[in-house]
């Protein structure tokens, strides 16, 4: 399934307020490989850029004030995603300012051009309850060099984020079959007979991070975790 991995800037943290988008970036993901693939674009937003704001993403008001209008860049933009499943992360801040510019030209929605979205940041805490869940912190969770972010910027910030979902998401596209497993006999009589089972014990180490795990996942559910109360009934042992 072709995915694209998106990103925005913007002037502020609310459209509902008059916030506009200044810069879009996106990366193609085909088959888990980045094809090359892009669309990136800085944007006039039509209102001054704050100061908190330039802080965050480095845009100043002289260097977007001769850069195209939003739209002028969507029918372009819109034809780099339709069809395909967007990977965004903390998707609702993007996508609500996508709707947002998308629909005063009156065009369709994001859900309407794209079959899906994928948001990591949901992905991440439930990956890792009660960690901080940024890029930042993920690219150094997952070993991914963001070395050279020193602000936010939405075409590197889509990149990072690519490798990082590839991580993520590292062995859940691979079914692998063992082709050289025991066969299963049959005996005339119809009975099956099956290879023995082998019993993997964990070690003391995987002991200890799964209690650990477990702790993390009561804390972040206010003391509720299901797996830490099969295991008090006594309905594992």
């Amino acid at each position: 399934m072709r995915k694209v991995i998106l990103d925005t800037e913007t002037t502020g943290l609310d459209f509902r307020t008059g916030d506009r988008v200044v810069e879009i970036g996106c990366v193609e993901l085909l088959g888990r490989q980045l094809t090359g693939q892009r669309f990136h674009a800085y944007i006039n937003p039509d209102r001054e850029i704050p100061q908190g704001a330039i802080a965050i993403h480095g845009l100043t008001n002289e260097f977007i004030a001769d850069k195209p209008k939003f739209a002028e860049v969507v029918v372009e933009f819109m034809e780099f995603i339709r069809g395909a499943e967007l990977v965004i992360h903390n998707a609702a801040f993007d996508v609500g300012f996508l709707d947002h510019e998308l629909g005063l030209l009156k065009y369709e929605s994001i859900d309407q051009i794209c079959i899906d979205v994928i948001d990591t940041l949901r992905m991440a805490r439930e990956m890792r309850p009660g960690k901080k869940n940024n890029l930042n912190a993920l690219c150094a969770e997952f070993g991914v060099d963001n070395s050279g972010r020193q602000v936010h910027g939405a075409l590197l910030d889509a990149e990072l984020l690519a490798e990082v979902y590839l991580a993520m998401t590292r062995g859940q596209n691979s079914l692998e079959i063992e082709f050289d497993s025991p066969v299963v006999d049959y005996t005339a009589g119809g009975t099956r007979q099956r290879p023995p089972l082998v019993v993997l014990h964990a070690s003391a180490a995987e002991l200890i991070d799964h209690a650990r795990v477990l702790g993390e996942i009561a804390k972040e559910s206010k003391g509720h975790c299901l797996w830490r109360d099969i295991e008090s009934s006594g309905q594992l042992s």
